[in-house]
């Protein structure tokens, strides 16, 4: 794939594909910029110039170079639906590593990643990003309102509580005499951190300190008025000052017994303060500039010498001719966009949730007679901590997949995409198995059918539903969409095959069966526990146990076939083009992680999610015992869908920007790992040691599964979606979860 942007005109012209050309015509060709799909497909026509069939447009709707209209055969008229049109598209990358990821997203069976892999150039950047990277030393003209609810709610929430601790503060100092000039500094910073919008903090340059010491009767004082002269940085060319003769020495800042009384007596408890407000303005998210602002106070402001520090308004700023160097000014307290904030790559909802896997880890392995803690506590961490490294897991796998090949790509999206997942499965089999516990199989069971259900209705019901609302009708490309759901076809089918077969020859066996006449042998009997019984017999050794084998080494094979056919075959149903805007060139990309480094963040992430996992399944027992809600419920929905709330989080992204064929891939890619790929590992990892696991599933499972399959590919057929098709299966999945809510515990539990 060649990424050069330096082609000419005319030759980007020529070799531009339907779907650009198409795209642009509402903008350039304003008379058929109503045009439906169907009138646009009508004025294809398939060039014969060259062997790959390059489509162009007649000359009636556009006028690039085209065929003569008379050349237009009709019988060439629908040789491409307008869905193939749609699929061909031109993606747009920064260098050739982001153009890989972009790549690999259109790729089945590797997994969709949203963010970036790599570093973008600043310069680049919208201005709303680049103000959430800003640093609050650099005072920029503000012609917004000071007053706003952002502001106002960091009165209530921060500024009264660090304002009366700087008041306090200051009060001590000025008892302690020696601290006089700190505690003036507080008294001043008491009034700033109350109300610090529209305010700053500067440092007096050194000219200008000099110049006081040694004329008394100077004007430049900081109240004086003079013309507009801007805020100066400090100069570097400013020369020492000639010493007056009898005038004393300034005592430098490290040799006054008063900056030691401020720093074992005033600065430890703001440490505490500054230290408490960056952390809950951090974990706000949307209160980072709080965090900064604090942050910079401890660091730089509290450190120097008090009468350096100088608090003034935005009136004063424009009339102080001083020199000055800003050390603080803030206008907002809070940013919506946020939520955009990525710490090497990570976005910051996921840094956040980091020290939940510490915590988790701390409480649940030390703590095993639940004194701090009870085991509802325990799991809900546990189960917590596993999403920041499912996202951890995600950023690994992609950026090794964008600065590898495509089959190197593939085998890692193979072996650690259903990581996550396997860990906490494996593990609660183990422990199932250990604690004579078959209900913890059943709750498997359920997880499994839970992530199937959810992919396949829960994470393309929102995404249409979100992109509906906000792009009205969406297309996508229904030929790679229908790859995708053959092989649901096929999953669903092998999977439950074998109940299905036990179903049709296995013995139906109930337990606690009455005559509800009193009879002994005539009536009508109620039976409770009802199940077929397939280890009293020969049955499920000689026929069952062989075919789950069989179709456990098909779905694999089946798995690898579609890679086969998507990936190098058949590539071209996804005709993916990466056009130009590199900036940096292919080998100018500075990537967040590299490979080597992804890779030990792999292992250490798969790691942790093992020790959480193994928390979650320990302390599971209390939340199954719940006598009002089913093990089913529980199983479908929270050990389900927490680990995959990244995919959906990604899923979202790509609908909002008008992209929903990944957003629907996104759920069929995962669905299909489960079956293809997940369930085949479990039955090979119980063949190796014996779990208990067989691979039958209640009717529930069975047909919430086929029915939601059946559904889905209906929705999919059209290659459109809107928001009402996304409530359709939204609405689906809520009632298969209220089924699950009400339904009796499973056998054994």
């Amino acid at each position: 794939m060649s990424l050069s942007a330096a082609q000419s005109s005319d030759t980007s012209s020529r070799r531009r594909k339907p779907a650009e050309l198409v795209q642009d015509l509402p903008q350039e060709h304003d008379p058929q910029a109503s045009l439906n799909p169907e009138q646009i497909q009508n004025r294809l026509t398939i060039s014969t110039d060259t062997p790959s069939s390059h489509h162009s447009i007649c000359p009636a709707l556009c006028t690039t170079k085209c065929m003569p209209a008379q050349t237009c055969p009709s019988h060439h008229a629908y040789a491409e639906s307008w869905e193939e049109i749609q699929s061909k598209r031109t993606i747009r990358a920064e260098n050739e590593v982001e153009a890989n990821k972009l790549v690999n997203n259109y790729r089945f069976g590797f997994r969709k990643w949203k963010s970036h892999v790599t570093e973008r150039p600043f310069e680049v950047r919208s201005q709303v990003v680049k103000e959430l990277y800003s640093e609050l030393n650099v005072i920029k003209p503000y012609s917004g309102h000071l007053i706003t609810v952002g502001n106002v709610a960091y009165v209530l929430i921060f500024g009264w509580w660090i304002s009366l601790a700087y008041f306090l503060i200051g009060l001590f100092m000025f008892i302690t005499l020696t601290g006089v000039p700190y505690g003036k500094l507080c008294l001043k910073l008491s009034c700033y951190f109350l109300w610090p919008f529209g305010k700053s903090i500067h440092e007096i340059g050194k000219t200008f300190r000099m110049c006081c010491e040694q004329a008394p009767d100077c004007e430049c004082d900081l109240e004086r008025t003079g013309d507009d002269s801007p805020v100066l940085l400090p100069s570097p060319t400013d020369g020492p000052v000639p010493e007056l003769p009898g005038r004393p020495l300034r005592t430098p800042y490290w040799h006054r017994f008063s900056t030691y009384v401020w720093l074992l007596l005033g600065y430890p408890p703001l440490l505490v303060i500054h230290s408490l407000a960056c952390f809950l303005s951090w974990i706000l998210v949307f209160t980072i500039p709080i965090c900064k602002m604090n942050a910079r106070t401890l660091g730089v402001i509290l450190l120097l010498a008090p009468e350096d520090v100088s608090v003034t308004t935005c009136t004063q700023r424009k009339h102080q001719i001083y020199e000055t160097r800003a050390l603080l000014c803030c206008y907002q307290a809070s940013n919506w966009y946020y939520y955009k904030y990525t710490v090497d790559g990570i976005n910051v909802f996921a840094v956040n949730l980091l020290p939940l896997v510490i915590v988790a880890i701390v409480i649940g392995y030390i703590d095993r007679e639940n004194q701090y803690a009870s085991s509802d506590v325990k799991f809900a961490i546990a189960i917590c901590s596993i999403i920041p490294l499912s996202y951890y897991i995600g950023m690994g796998i992609a950026s090794i997949s964008a600065q590898s090949n495509f089959a190197v790509g593939a085998v890692v999206n193979a072996t650690f995409g259903s990581i996550t997942e396997l860990t906490f499965y494996i593990t609660a089999l183990l422990r199932g198995h250990r604690a004579a516990n078959p209900c913890l199989q059943e709750v498997v069971k359920a997880a499994l059918t839970g992530t199937l259900l959810g992919c396949i209705l829960f994470i393309p019901g929102i995404c249409m539903i979100i992109g509906g609302l906000r792009h009205s009708e969406q297309r996508f490309n229904s030929r790679s969409t229908g790859v995708s759901a053959a092989l649901l076809f096929i999953s669903v089918g092998g999977v439950f095959a074998p109940t299905l077969f036990s179903k049709a020859y296995g013995s139906l066996v109930c337990d606690a069966c009455t005559n509800s006449t009193g009879g002994n042998s005539s009536g009508t009997f109620v039976c409770h526990s009802c199940h077929y019984d397939l280890n009293n017999g020969t049955l499920f050794r000689n026929h069952v146990e062989p075919l789950v084998y069989t179709v456990s080494a098909l779905l694999p094979v089946a798995y690898i076939i579609g890679l086969i056919f998507t990936l190098k075959t058949h590539s071209h149903i996804y005709d993916i083009h990466v056009g130009g805007g590199q900036e940096n060139g292919p080998h100018g990309a500075v990537v967040h992680w590299s490979r080597w480094r992804s890779l030990v963040i792999l292992i250490m992430a798969t790691v942790l999610t093992s020790a959480c996992a193994d928390l979650a399944t320990e302390h599971i027992q209390p939340i199954l015992n719940q006598p009002n809600v089913s093990q089913y419920f529980i199983g479908v929905t929270v050990l389900a869908m927490v680990p995959e709330i990244p995919e959906i989080v990604n899923g979202i992204q790509f609908a909002l920007q008008n992209n929903i064929s990944l957003s629907l891939e996104v759920g069929s890619c995962i669905a299909v790992q489960v079956c293809m790929l997940q369930i085949p590992i479990l039955v090979l990892f119980n063949a190796c040691y014996d779990v208990g696991f067989v691979l039958l599933f209640s009717d529930m499972h069975l047909w919430a599964s086929i029915f939601s399959v059946i559904l889905v590919n209906y929705i999919f057929m059209d290659g459109k979606s809107d928001y009402f098709q996304g409530t359709a299966l939204v609405v689906v999945y809520l009632i298969l979860l209220a089924m699950y809510f009400f339904a009796p515990s499973p056998t054994g539990c």
